[in-house]
């Protein structure tokens, strides 16, 4: 059984910063890439970014050179550090593990990942 569990979301003003984290368990971590997703009141879930098994990162347009995506597979921990934070970056922001072990590119589409957290809210004021 994979779980997936989200921490370091809250309360933060425009332009502040924050570092979530995802601790995973109940499988080889390192063999999985890992996604970002977010889902603001009203609106669809949507692809952030994510880091593949070879660490190889990509991140949605709305958010390139704010956020960068590390993890740590002694930790078994993907984190996602966001930086010049905006109102509209307020969501509940979810981890999810991708469903194929060694993808080469790192999928957006959420049917690709298999396992999720149950998120962690962010909240940007303005």
């Amino acid at each position: 059984q994979v779980q997936l569990v989200e921490s370091g979301g809250g309360l933060v003003q425009a332009g502040g910063s924050l570092r979530l984290s995802c601790v995973a368990s109940g499988r080889t971590f390192s063999n999985y890439a890992m996604g970002w997703f977010r889902q603001a009141p009203g609106k669809e879930r949507e692809f952030v970014g994510g880091i593949g098994w070879t660490h190889r990162t990509y991140h949605a347009d709305s958010v390139k050179g704010r956020l960068a995506i590390s993890r740590d597979n002694a930790k078994n921990t993907v984190y996602l550090q966001m930086n010049s934070l905006k109102p509209e970056d307020t969501a509940v922001y979810y981890c999810a593990a991708d469903a194929r072990p060694y993808r080469v590119v790192v999928v957006t589409s959420l049917s690709e990942y298999n396992y999720w957290g149950r998120g962690t809210q962010v909240t940007v004021s303005s």
